[in-house]
């Protein structure tokens, strides 16, 4: 946006102090005017025979007013340019830290010293929106770098299979056609839970009243032949526990959290249970498992996109993509709560939802 040019804010400030350091001098001289020179008489004879009157007075005041006047607009001039210089610098650091970030460098700090003022506490809020934007950004980036080599693999599988039919016409047709179906299955889910990943990230969603229990139950049900097949005992317990968000993206994180459980489970005789409370004003959701210990450093990155707690061969319709505990986190994060994990001692996880309760009579819809 282009603006006319007008002086800047530290020669606005220089002229305010010269202008005020003037008024204060032009007071001053009006009280000397009125409270003293006003009452000296124009001809009197005083006791020694000097006769002082208010003419030799003025003439001899008023030039040593005027210096006096002159050097207090230049001292109020200098000094108001020097105090308005050092007050402004820090403002002046921030505005070439804000250029700095506009070229897309974000790794700048400000770091201004000092106590705590107007200025250092806009330098302190600066630095911390650039380290929130360092940090998004890097995410997004590892991000987008991900989800192209995950979405890369997909296609060049089917790339592969191809070519390899052209060249073999004998082969299987049937199971090219299998093959080829589990490969576009599994590039579908990966793409459909990048943009639920995206949808749930920018938090724009109705709101509406939803018992915790009930999804629970939902999700338990939808994987309970899968926990069956592995050999997983699933057990879902508690009492209606509400909170206030999208009842589809709640849906997905429970469902991801029971996936991620009984996939991440021991081969056979396993136990995942699933629990569901209000707590303190908050609605809880427990999800534990057996399974190997885990390194306590692996998870806290758990909840990155495309990280896996551990690697295993992939076949039935249920294979994740990575972005199981990401999409939770991003769940969770847009609907005000808190998501916390835990490896047991014995081996597996606890991982524990925490979201503001909600009563059944406050409902609201929220754009």
């Amino acid at each position: 946006m282009r603006r006319r040019p007008g002086l800047s804010v530290r020669w606005k400030l220089t002229l305010s102090y010269a202008g005020f350091l003037g008024v204060a001098g032009a007071l001053l001289l009006g009280v000397v005017w009125v409270f003293l020179l006003r009452y000296v008489p124009d001809n009197s004879q005083g006791l020694l025979g000097v006769s002082p009157n208010r003419y030799l007075l003025v003439r001899t005041f008023a030039p040593a007013a005027a210096v006096a006047m002159v050097f207090l607009l230049v001292f109020g001039l200098a000094g108001g340019w020097l105090l308005a210089g050092r007050m402004l610098a820090p403002l002046t650091r921030i505005t070439a830290a804000a250029r700095t970030a506009g070229t897309g460098s974000l790794s700048h700090r400000i770091r201004v010293e000092g106590r705590q003022d107007e200025f250092r506490e806009l330098a302190d809020t600066f630095d911390t929106m650039l380290e929130r934007l360092e940090s998004h950004v890097a995410e997004q980036r590892r991000f987008a770098a991900n989800a192209s080599h995950e979405l890369r693999t997909p296609l060049a599988v089917s790339q592969t299979l191809l070519d390899v039919a052209r060249r073999d016409p004998t082969r299987d047709r049937d199971e090219l056609l299998r093959r080829l179906q589990a490969v576009n299955t599994r590039a579908i889910g990966l793409t459909e839970a990048l943009l639920l990943l995206s949808r749930s990230g920018r938090g724009t969603f109705t709101r509406e009243s939803v018992d915790l229990s009930l999804v629970a139950e939902e999700a338990a049900e939808t994987l309970l032949p899968l926990a069956e097949q592995r050999g997983i005992t699933l057990d879902v317990t508690g009492g209606a526990t509400r909170t206030s968000g999208s009842a589809e993206l709640l849906l997905r994180m429970v469902t991801n959290l029971v996936q991620n459980a009984v996939v991440h489970n021991l081969p056979s005789g396993g136990t995942v249970t699933v629990r569901t409370e209000a707590q303190g004003g908050m609605s809880v959701v427990r999800v534990e498992n057996t399974g190997h210990p885990l390194p306590p450093e692996l998870v806290p990155t758990l909840t990155e996109p495309f990280r896996r707690g551990t690697e295993r061969v992939r076949t039935d319709e249920h294979d994740g993509v990575g972005l199981g505990l990401a999409i939770v986190h991003s769940v969770v994060r847009a609907h005000d709560g808190t998501l916390d994990l835990v490896p047991r001692p014995a081996g597996g996880l606890l991982v524990t939802v925490r979201l503001p309760g909600h009563d059944v009579g406050d409902a609201r819809v929220d754009a």
